[in-house]
């Protein structure tokens, strides 16, 4: 049997997911925010859910906070094209104030309803580290009463990758002022730059684990 290739399938559950209408965030929607990035990366990111210019858009982390994300990712070493970026949650969720419609974070039946398309994405990619990026992504796959500011930076596991570590939301980051918006931006900074460093040294292990094949076993293997 020939193996699919993960974009392939990946498309599939997208063309899916586009059609979903498990919560009522399908009424108010302009795109659903699937993911987008490297499917085969072994680093996988994941957000709480699109906002303003994602929701026109349909790509995730394209307004102020993609911008310092993508920086944060350069001073780590990487570039948004190594890594596969996602959300907990595909449909913007907002509320309409004084006229104005503004984000809100997703309730947890939102991101109840929308779980099984991040479990399909990440069950097909199979990443090695996951970087949750605020509460709401760390509540929902490290443990649910995750406490960023105390938690952030510190390595877990889960059923979809060895290591998981949750960073600071770059939204969050960008509503910091002064000293407080460089500690928090260095934070991120520090924690891709940890992920990027664990992705390497989970490979190191898997290779240091392989079966060694004796010299003759390898020939007769040839024939």
């Amino acid at each position: 049997m020939v193996e699919r290739p993960v974009e392939e399938l990946l498309a599939e559950v997208e063309a899916k997911a586009k059609q979903c209408v498990a919560c009522p965030l399908a009424q108010t929607r302009t795109h659903v925010v699937f993911g987008e990035g490297n499917p085969r990366s072994p680093l996988v990111i994941v957000g709480e859910g699109p906002g303003e210019q994602e929701d026109a858009t349909g790509r995730p982390f394209v307004g102020r906070a993609g911008a310092l994300l993508d920086k944060a990712l350069r001073e780590a070493g990487m570039a948004r094209r190594h890594v596969y970026i996602c959300n907990i949650v595909k449909c913007r969720a907002c509320v309409i104030e004084n006229g104005r419609v503004r984000n809100r974070p997703p309730t947890h039946d939102e991101i109840q309803a929308c779980f099984p398309w991040l479990d399909a994405q990440l069950t097909l990619i199979k990443p090695l580290v996951i970087v949750c990026l605020g509460s709401p992504s760390a509540s929902t796959l490290i443990h649910k009463n995750f406490k960023i500011m105390q938690e952030r930076g510190l390595w877990f596991s889960n059923r979809y990758a060895p290591a998981v570590i949750a960073a600071l939301h770059p939204a969050y980051i960008l509503r910091q002022a002064g000293e407080a918006y460089e500690k928090a931006y260095r934070s991120l900074v520090e924690d891709l730059t940890a992920a990027r460093e664990r992705v390497k040294e989970i490979r190191r292990l898997m290779e240091e684990m392989k079966p060694v094949i004796p010299e003759g076993e390898e020939q007769m293997r040839l024939f």
